[in-house]
């Protein structure tokens, strides 16, 4: 079995839903060595998450901004952590609730997503610093 690991940074990214599979594939070769496997892509950082969803159209990805901040709003006033600015908690909460990693399976060297699929950065902080990723890559 291969395995290849790697960490990038991603660029800053505005609050929102940003696709980042290209980002991926082209700062990750090692993928094209795999025939069959699996990709975990990880984030290090509890006020932003990742997704696969809609890689076309890209007011789906308007939309999932729009309800997540339905959903999880600024300033309820029973959140306590407040310190690093009214968009922190509710940043936390919508990291927790997409998560940290997704999986991606590898058939003969390239990522095999659906064709409407797309790795989503969710990016909620309103001033966000780059993002790390670990990328880990394994199979024959």
């Amino acid at each position: 079995m291969k395995c290849y690991q790697s960490e990038i940074r991603l660029k800053p990214y505005p609050r929102g839903f940003h696709l980042i599979t290209d980002s991926i594939i082209d700062a990750f070769p090692e993928i094209e060595k795999i025939t069959s496997g699996i990709l975990n892509v990880f984030i290090k950082h509890t006020s932003a998450g990742l997704t696969i969803n809609e890689n076309a159209d890209p007011t789906v990805r308007v939309d999932f901004e729009s309800h997540f901040n339905k959903m999880v709003p600024e300033d309820a006033p029973y959140y306590v952590h407040t310190y690093e600015g009214p968009d922190d908690m509710p940043a936390h909460i919508k990291a927790s609730l997409l998560g940290n990693a997704v999986q991606v399976p590898i058939t003969n060297g390239r990522l095999n997503l659906g064709i409407w699929q797309g790795i989503y950065l969710c990016e909620h902080r309103d001033r966000a610093n780059c993002r790390s990723l670990v990328l880990t890559a394994f199979g024959n």
